[in-house]
């Protein structure tokens, strides 16, 4: 096994990336940009009243490199495109004179009662945005009450985003080359109160990023991955060596025994995140999965595979009940947490929109974005007659035709 410090990471590597090589401010020229982790403001202004609202105002505050980073997805973005049109394509049935009075928006999740749904899903680099980064994100969720999952390419230490969160922290991570240096990290989360593990399973290989490349993205210098310290350099724009495919630290000769050997030794629910074939979710479940996150890595990864909702209900039907499930791509409204529940799924995680949120108005801006959905969401169950999470099933929803 090659020694740590031999490793070369590459920010391609795990976030789905194609860069180009460039000494070129990553912002461009100066005073056109904010620096990194500057918005021009963080005042929310009063007409931000949706989630939409919050992305357009964040493509004119936060730096281009970072808002094309955040936004952009896998090749033609045909993915990311369907992860939208499929939400908007599936139409609500709601019915009336039932007792809305009362609603009751919890949902109990590995042990844990979550207030309502709705958990910010892992997200990298969020320093590009603001400057106290997903230190910042802990606050705005645990003000909101929402769960929150701290990424293994956090620009903060996870030790550092547990002092900041006073809401539920789970922790996202890949299963590295060097498994000492995996184990290590699992067992930090676990140690500062992380009380899930979101295992992404689908990123042997980078994907096709092309908007990232012409916007010529690179993590800044001044930016490190703080949670791999001394596995990997501070910054830089690393990549695979040319025509490879392949980079040092993801391990593209992952196999179910990699779960086995996690299971070995994790001390807290173990969720497969980056699942969409439901074959797939069976033998997860079969290795010993505590939970299956239908995702699509938010359509960066592979163009062309179907949106996460269209797979949600045969992976749901395969499940059949012996795990929770969670969904993420392309939430955005409060009709969509219905249309997920519907079809079989247990929660939803968000992660462009608390992005842009954390842009906009740092801190207040999550939590704000959380609100909006929240509040939608509410509306949503009282306007179908569903007064609780166990009254939304497939008949909120038309049939196909």
């Amino acid at each position: 096994m090659p020694n740590r410090r031999d490793f070369l990471f590459s920010s391609a590597a795990l976030a789905g990336l194609s860069l180009l090589s460039s000494n070129t401010s990553v912002f461009g020229k100066t005073g056109q940009q904010p620096s990194v982790g500057q918005s021009t403001s963080e005042v929310i202004p009063e007409n931000t009243v949706s989630l939409s609202d919050f992305e357009a105002l964040a493509r004119q505050r936060a730096p281009h490199m970072a808002f094309e980073y955040i936004s952009g997805g896998a090749a033609d973005e045909i993915t990311l495109k369907w992860n939208r049109e499929s939400l908007d394509r599936i139409r609500l049935k709601p019915r009336i004179l039932n007792d809305v009075s009362k609603l009751d928006t919890r949902v109990k999740l590995f042990g844990q009662e979550l207030p309502f749904p709705i958990i910010l899903g892992p997200t990298a680099y969020h320093k590009l945005v603001h400057p106290e980064g997903e230190a910042a994100t802990a606050r705005g969720a645990g003000a909101a009450g929402a769960t929150m999952v701290a990424s293994m390419l956090a620009t903060v230490t996870v030790e550092d985003i547990s002092k900041a969160a006073t809401g539920s922290l789970w922790f996202q991570t890949y299963i590295l080359k060097d498994r000492g240096y995996t184990k290590e990290l699992i067992q930090r989360a676990e140690a500062v109160g992380c009380k899930a593990l979101c295992i992404t399973v689908d990123s042997p290989v980078v994907g096709t990023r092309n908007r990232d490349a012409r916007a010529r993205f690179v993590l800044p210098p001044e930016l490190e991955r703080a949670n791999l310290r001394g596995l990997i350099r501070t910054g830089g724009n690393l990549r695979p060596p040319q025509d490879d495919i392949y980079t040092p630290i993801l391990d593209a000769a992952l196999t179910w025994k990699d779960i086995e050997w996690l299971k070995s030794f994790a001390k807290v629910p173990i969720l497969l995140k980056g699942v969409l074939n439901p074959d797939d979710a069976d033998t997860g479940v079969k290795a010993g999965a505590s939970g299956i996150i239908v995702s699509n890595h938010g359509a960066r990864l592979l163009d062309t595979v179907p949106a996460t909702i269209d797979v949600l209900p045969e992976v749901a039907d395969k499940v059949a009940g012996r795990v929770p499930i969670l969904v993420d791509g392309g939430i955005r409204r409060w009709t969509d947490i219905i249309k997920a529940l519907a079809l079989g799924a247990n929660a939803v995680l968000i992660g462009r929109p608390y992005l842009f949120g954390l842009s906009v108005g740092g801190s207040a801006g999550v939590t704000r974005i959380v609100n909006i959905l929240l509040t939608e969401f509410k509306m949503a169950m009282a306007l179908m007659g569903r007064p609780s999470i166990a009254s939304i099933d497939k008949s909120v929803l038309w049939p196909n035709r």
